[in-house]
């Protein structure tokens, strides 16, 4: 499951938060497996703490999915269809987790969509982009 961290800025327009991954440094959203004893919206929740250094409000129907390969250290990488839970940022941290393996920026969902690696995932940020994907 991923969290689609997201805010308003001052003129009202939606903004998306990704972060780089820790292996080679391509953007992304938070994301993980799920967790034992956690909703995956919560697990998302977790993700988005831990990852990137936010706290907010999750939906609790994903608003999408996308196609991705997860790599384990081994070298072997599986196949995942990640479920996308939006993300209402109400707070950055600055000092979380990972803070010192990531970085994280805030992008208009078109610049976002040109810059993520899944192409799946890039379609979900486009449908964002004109209206066509709600985030609740």
């Amino acid at each position: 499951m991923a969290a689609l961290p997201w805010r308003q800025d001052e003129s009202g327009a939606v903004l998306v938060l990704l972060i780089t991954s820790r292996r080679n440094g391509k953007w992304m959203l938070p994301k993980g497996w799920p967790m034992a004893g956690r909703s995956d919206p919560e697990a998302a929740q977790v993700e988005a703490m831990q990852e990137a250094g936010i706290v907010g409000s999750v939906s609790a129907a994903p608003m999408g999915s996308f196609r991705s390969f997860k790599l384990f250290d081994d070298g072997q990488s599986k196949p995942a269809q990640t479920l996308v839970y939006a993300l209402h940022v109400t707070k950055e941290l600055n000092k979380w987790k990972e803070k010192g393996q990531r970085q994280r920026k805030w992008f208009t969902p078109g610049e976002a969509a040109s810059i993520v690696f899944e192409p799946d995932l890039a379609r979900l940020l486009q449908g964002l982009a004109a209206g066509r994907v709600p985030l609740s």
